[in-house]
Order: C-alpha cells, then structure tokens, then sequence
C-alpha cells in the first residue's frame, strides 16, 4: 500500500481522506513497537478518526494509562530517532496543541498539553516516513 500512496502522489491522483487516514493508521499500527522503552506496553491503541483526530492510548502493566490526541488540521512535521530497524516517530503539531492525559499514574493523574508525540516503531524505512509525512500534509490540507 505504501508504494499505491507514493505512486498516486507521484500522479497527482490524490487519495480520498479516508483512504489517507487508514493508510496512515494502518501504517502505525504494523510498526507500533510495544515492547521499546524502559516498561513495556501491557496494551494499547492508535486511532484517527474520520474527522481528522490522531489518538494513542498507551495501557502499562501496573496500571497507569497515558493518552495523547489532536487533530491532523494542527500538524506541524514529522521527525525519526533510529535507524530503518528500529526507532522513535516524533509527530509535531504547530504549538502545544496535543492533549495529553495520564490515568492512575503513582505521581497523580496529570492533564497537560505538549507539541510532540512520540510513537516508537520498527521496520521504517525512508521511504516510508516520507509517505508518511506526505499523507499528514495531505490530510492537513482537507
């Protein structure tokens, strides 16, 4: 499906916004790394939804729950941390316009804002983060 995204930017013949948003999630979802990081994920899930709003809810073993969302309409860019095999998504919006909730968290639950959201994957390869960040601009532009 990456090479359809590529090729049909390449053509100008742009996918719809629902193609684009399960593209994208889809994309996410088969690189999500549960098992990076310090504690590994008892769960979790990745969402955009068909008006434009990113979600991931991460679920840890004892307990504690994190969420971000924000709508794509905010997206700023895109970065990667690692190497093809293994590493960290940096998604940016504009300014601090990410949600981020933790629930039954030790330190107490917490609602803030933030300007990145960081999804650990594997297997991304340049290319694909470049039809990655295509398909944010894409769905910004909607």
């Amino acid at each position: 499906m990456l090479a359809g995204l590529s090729l049909l930017c390449s053509f100008l013949m742009l996918p719809s916004k629902g193609e684009t948003l399960k593209w994208i999630e889809d994309c996410l979802k088969e690189r999500f790394n549960s098992a990076s990081g310090v504690a590994k994920l008892k769960k979790w899930e990745l969402s955009l939804s068909d008006k434009g709003f990113f979600r991931l809810r991460k679920f840890y073993p004892g307990g504690k729950q994190e969420y971000y969302s924000f709508n794509v309409s905010r997206f700023n860019d895109l970065d990667y941390i690692g190497a093809a095999d293994g590493g960290e998504l940096l998604i940016e919006t504009i300014g601090d316009d990410i949600i981020v909730q933790t629930y039954n968290d030790p330190k107490g639950n917490i609602d803030s804002m933030s300007s990145k959201v960081v999804i650990p994957l594997l297997n991304a390869e340049p290319e694909l983060l470049d039809s990655l960040r295509n398909g944010f601009f894409l769905l910004k532009q909607e």
